[in-house]
């Protein structure tokens, strides 16, 4: 191989929630990222083609943050990449998110449009921010449980911004328990020596057209065990 190239991906068959002729969809794990770069050599869709060697084309429909786990949608042929996209920009893909957050969520639907503004830190890293000139962004959360000082969310993204939904709660007040971006790091400590060494976020529903047969395809992955372990240890509030 050429010095300096990159070692091949090894391949990694992921957990698929629906396959056919056209798509793959995948119910990625937390701490996948879904392609190489920014300091990993390959991602999911550099394993699954490795796995995959028989097909001659596979690209990432839409994208998933590292540590997110759920369900992430391949295209198995261009038409169907170029029919979801449009989709997508059109609000035509229903997704909706789960995230465990500080604070008690008050009311039962907060309907939230707050323009994100990407940026670098100082670091080099990416972040985002609420911003006035950044681009529309619009998420509908619900209150899905109550626990004693956290509650779960139920999240429908209207728009795909980077980092939406992580960046919309923490300015709202409830940063997402784990989220070693936009959370409360002190919090996060904690909650990692009681057993939750991620960002509780997880992409539960998906529902769309499908690009080629016309159907309506409505899709769920539950909660990854450590999440549901979780969730079963924290204490319901006094009613």
């Amino acid at each position: 191989s050429r010095v300096g190239s990159r070692p091949p991906a090894p391949p990694v068959e992921l957990p698929v929630v629906l396959e056919d002729d056209s798509l793959l969809v995948l119910d990625k794990p937390s701490g996948t990222a879904v392609h190489g770069g920014s300091g990993v050599s390959f991602g999911v869709i550099e394993s699954m083609r490795a796995a995959r060697p028989g097909l001659r084309f596979l690209e990432l429909v839409h994208r998933l943050d590292r540590d997110t786990s759920g369900l992430l949608v391949l295209a198995k042929k261009r038409s169907a990449l170029t029919r979801l996209h449009a989709a997508l920009r059109e609000g035509r893909v229903r997704k909706r998110y789960l995230a465990l957050v500080q604070g008690v969520f008050g009311g039962a639907e907060r309907d939230v449009e707050l323009p994100l503004r990407k940026y670098l830190t100082k670091a080099g890293e990416r972040r985002v921010s609420v911003d006035r000139e950044g681009r529309e962004a619009r998420t509908v959360f619900r209150l899905a449980q109550r626990f004693r000082g956290y509650s779960l969310v139920s999240a429908e993204l209207h728009t795909g911004r980077t980092h939406q939904i992580r960046v919309h709660l923490a300015h709202l007040g409830f940063p997402i328990a784990g989220d070693d971006k936009y959370g409360n790091f002190d919090l996060n400590r904690e909650l990692a020596r009681s057993g939750l060494k991620r960002m509780f976020l997880h992409a539960a529903e998906l529902g769309f057209v499908h690009p080629v047969s016309g159907e309506t395809v409505a899709l769920r992955a539950p909660l990854p065990p450590e999440l549901q372990r979780f969730i079963r240890g924290l204490e319901k509030p006094e009613s």
